[in-house]
């Protein structure tokens, strides 16, 4: 039985923390919102992401961040990448000891392009990590925290952090396996909401399997081809961390990034489709980051540009389709 705290009370958070409980160990959340805090402890449920669920009765909710950082040895991050350095800058400002870091965010970084362990890292005194690691792969929190089979990777720069991961969290309907690529696994992660947005945008217009069949196998050749130029291993994005999120993301409307590409698809902006939801669009951010790391790194990378014409620069949805089919002709 390990003591773990897991910051943030969103979906996924919510639903790891449940399987963490069901595996046996004590599990401390924290978060900002008061409600959903008093919701978890009183009712054990989090209405506001997972309607109707009953979870473990051995969760326990603070809003305290120094009892949330006192609880435990180990810290998992679900957080939005954009509000990770603001918080594990908070709780460094408060540590006395090493404490391991697993997270679960599917971001890239604005501005640094730095991936999330990266930008745990570099928040951290050194003094205060005993080893980042990433879990990732095909996992809508809906259906992991009713116990369908679910498949992901963890991977980090330490097998021993690796391994601890695959420990805590595995069990009969969650299995891990790990993975020595934490640069892949990472970029798997975060650039296929970039296709997933795009997917729903297919979807809205009408489009249908030929067009998205198309899109998720191109979209897989240039996340591999930025992977491969950031030193990732091209073969990590054949599984879970790559092709595996890809589909899952890109076909389902429990995807928020999924969601979001079909409010655009239908005509709508993309501050009305944002008001219509209930929670964070990671794939917005990545691919502004994305366009401009590709560029700065000479990739190609044409879905990608597409659709940063369309949240960027209000490019109409049909003008992006049009231009990504009539490029040049060219050698699969």
């Amino acid at each position: 039985m390990t003591k773990i705290t897991v910051f943030g009370t969103g979906s996924f958070g919510t639903a790891l923390a449940h399987v963490l409980a069901d595996n046996g160990h004590q599990v401390l959340m924290w978060g900002k919102n008061e409600q959903t805090i008093n919701e978890l402890n009183d009712s054990h449920k989090n209405s506001k992401y997972l309607k109707n669920i009953e979870l473990n009765k051995q969760l326990k909710a603070t809003g305290d961040i120094e009892t949330a950082i006192n609880y435990a040895d180990v810290f998992l991050i679900a957080l939005p990448t954009k509000a990770i350095r603001s918080v594990v800058s908070e709780i460094d400002s408060k540590l006395t000891t090493k404490k391991t870091f697993i997270h679960v965010a599917k971001g890239i970084e604005n501005d640094t392009y730095k991936r999330v362990s990266e930008m745990i890292e570099d928040t951290l005194d050194p003094s205060h990590n005993a080893g980042i690691g990433v879990l990732s792969g095909p996992s809508h929190a809906e259906e992991v925290v009713v116990k369908q089979p679910t498949t992901i990777a963890a991977s980090s720069k330490s097998s021993e952090v690796s391994l601890l991961t695959q420990d805590l969290f595995m069990n009969d309907y969650l299995r891990i396996y790990t993975n020595d690529d934490l640069i892949g696994v990472e970029l798997g992660g975060a650039l296929k909401n970039i296709i997933a947005v795009a997917s729903g945008v297919l979807s809205g217009l009408g489009y249908g399997d030929n067009a998205k069949a198309a899109l998720m196998t191109r979209g897989l050749a240039e996340i591999s081809r930025l992977g491969e130029k950031l030193g990732a291993n091209p073969l990590t994005f054949q599984g879970l961390g790559g092709i595996g999120d890809l589909i899952v993301t890109c076909t389902s409307t429990h995807s928020r990034n999924y969601t979001l590409g079909y409010k655009l698809g239908e005509g709508k902006s993309l501050d009305q489709a944002l008001e219509e939801m209930n929670m964070v669009v990671e794939g917005i951010n990545t691919t502004n980051s994305v366009y401009h790391l590709a560029q700065s790194q000479g990739v190609e990378m044409p879905i990608t540009e597409a659709l940063y014409s369309v949240l960027f620069e209000n490019r109409p949805v049909e003008e992006s389709v049009k231009d990504l089919m009539g490029r040049g002709k060219k050698s699969e």
